[in-house]
């Protein structure tokens, strides 16, 4: 129950976008809770963290926790490796085109991008499969050979030439967040996984010639997000290993502790700094500290302290990921527009400043209340 109401955490937290702290804050300006909340309702230019910033990556990482009890499920009900790989690979197809689908409505084609929190998860999963059934120390070779591989690629990619322009790429040429050194090759789009893009991404049918994200998101950043999943593989072999529940809650927080503590010592010696938009190596093992200490509170509370009613909104959330994914990225304005059509278009409007709260508001309980009539009707989207 603790991944279920760790997952729905994650997905509350992105569905709650549309609650819009910055245009409260904006509103508010002289209100330090408001700027607060809006800071963490939005990633980080560059290097850092937010709780916002978290959200993916604990999806990512719960994919991992979850692994080792879904192949328990399907070697309980005697499939074949085969048919288990087959079927993997249908889910990887689906996440991707899906991600794609998403990142394509409203715009007037195709719109041709693998830096979707889906299509990231869709690339890599047929790896962790692989790896799901590989022994332990396998598994943390294969986490090394990952990171490691993916640091020493970014730092032997030659830095841009003193004509490189970052303007062209969108990146002001004094932009606060340029580093020197070994840092230096984690640059916003003059790096790696931007030069793979300039070429893959032009291979796809597009209304303009791809030069840059805006955002410095990246395809390659699959195979740290790998990573991560890797991490939360292990995780799950922990949690399904029946260990004493102090000896477990004791592996998650030393995890955690490390993974902070390398991540930090990786940022401020410039060797591997954490960028999430990247995904960098020290990306992986910093939010994925974060990822076992939070793994460890949602144990710690609901399945050893057994303190479970709270949870209950959250696990209907959980339980349909895929389906709140969705719904949120589909039909938000329309559930805020039919509430102005019937109620009136000032309806919201008397909230004042709290108008994206109150807006929002309406259009999450929608969402829940969709979720919970399919949980009542054991209705469960799984790709």
């Amino acid at each position: 129950m603790s991944m279920d109401a760790y997952r729905g955490f994650v997905m509350f937290l992105m569905t709650a976008e549309i609650l819009r702290y910055g245009r409260i804050s904006e509103a508010l300006p002289d209100s330090s809770f408001w700027r607060f909340m809006a800071h963490h309702q939005d990633h980080v230019e560059w290097f850092g963290c937010t709780l916002h910033d978290l959200i993916q990556p604990s999806f990512s990482f719960l994919v991992g926790v979850a692994l080792p009890y879904s192949l328990a499920s399907r070697q309980a009900k005697e499939a074949s490796f085969g048919a288990m790989f087959l079927q993997t690979l249908r889910r990887s197809l689906i996440l991707i085109l899906l991600g794609i689908f998403l990142r394509s409505v409203g715009r007037e084609q195709t719109y041709f991008t693998f830096e979707d929190t889906l299509t990231q998860i869709g690339l890599g999963y047929p790896f962790l499969f692989l790896l799901g059934f590989r022994p332990t120390r396998t598994v943390w070779i294969a986490l090394a050979v990952i990171l490691v591989g993916y640091w020493l690629a970014f730092v032997l990619y030659p830095l841009p030439g003193a004509g490189f322009s970052y303007e062209a790429v969108g990146v002001p040429a004094d932009w606060p967040y340029h580093r020197t050194g070994i840092a230096a090759h984690f640059n916003k789009n003059s790096n790696l996984a931007w030069a793979f893009d300039t070429w893959f991404l032009n291979l796809f049918p597009r209304a303009k010639p791809f030069l840059y994200n805006g955002g410095g998101y990246a395809t390659l950043s699959f195979i740290p997000t790998l990573g991560t999943m890797i991490l939360g593989l292990l995780a799950g072999r922990w949690l399904r290993a029946e260990l004493p529940s102090s000896e477990l809650l004791k592996r998650f927080l030393i995890a955690g502790a490390i993974g902070l503590a390398t991540g930090w010592l990786l940022t401020v010696t410039g060797i591997a700094p954490s960028i999430k938009r990247i995904w960098t190596p020290g990306w992986v093992l910093f939010s994925g500290g974060w990822c076992f200490l939070l793994l460890a509170v949602f144990y710690y509370i609901i399945d050893v302290r057994q303190w479970r009613s709270w949870a209950f909104p959250l696990v209907v959330i959980g339980m349909n990921s895929i389906a709140i994914y969705c719904l949120v990225h589909l039909i938000d304005h329309f559930i805020i527009g039919t509430f102005k059509t019937h109620l009136g278009q000032t309806v919201f409007e008397q909230f004042g400043p709290y108008e994206p709260l109150a807006s929002g508001g309406a259009a999450l309980l929608v969402f829940w209340l969709l979720l919970y009539w399919m949980y009542k009707k054991k209705l469960f989207i799984r790709v």
